[in-house]
């Protein structure tokens, strides 16, 4: 057998890695549907009519909001119980990134949220549109948020 399967096995296995590993994935999973929404659902949703492209949004924005927040929680903890088991801070670098994505939605993000939430889908027009083109640039930063923080998770499970 390779020598070098034993030791990336061991490593598995010991100080933390376990929940960093679950880290890890969680964050690859937010980050792939963050990308997803800003290089596939939100273009698509740009090119339709401003009632459409509204009355798309509120209901997709219910939907990724309770995936991306729960998994932003989760692999933030998991990240920081990897922190709290091996005392790697790159596992809490990891969880920083992961759970700023709270801060982040609920102080930038949100308001563009009320903002498109009050408006009527019948009285969507150039207003509504400028608003969803904001929020596709504001949740960018989501996904450049989950990318980092799936970057870290992957070099601490690799120390």
């Amino acid at each position: 057998m390779d020598a070098a399967i034993p030791d990336a096995a061991a490593g598995v296995t010991d100080g933390g890695t376990l929940p960093g590993l679950l880290a890890l994935v969680l964050a690859a999973v937010f980050f792939g549907a963050a990308v997803y929404i800003n290089i596939a659902e939100h273009p698509a949703r740009l090119a339709i009519s401003d009632s459409a492209a509204l009355a798309q949004w509120g209901p997709a924005y219910k939907r990724g909001f309770a995936m991306q927040a729960s998994l932003a929680i989760a692999g933030g903890l998991a990240g920081v119980a990897a922190w709290w088991i091996s005392g790697g801070l790159l596992w809490l670098l990891g969880a920083g990134l992961m759970i700023a994505n709270w801060p982040y939605t609920l102080l930038v993000i949100m308001p563009v949220n009320h903002r498109l939430q009050a408006i009527a889908i019948d009285q969507a027009a150039a207003e509504s549109r400028a608003l969803l083109v904001r929020w596709g640039h504001l949740h960018g930063w989501r996904s450049a948020l989950g990318g980092a923080a799936t970057l870290v998770f992957l070099l601490a499970a690799t120390e």
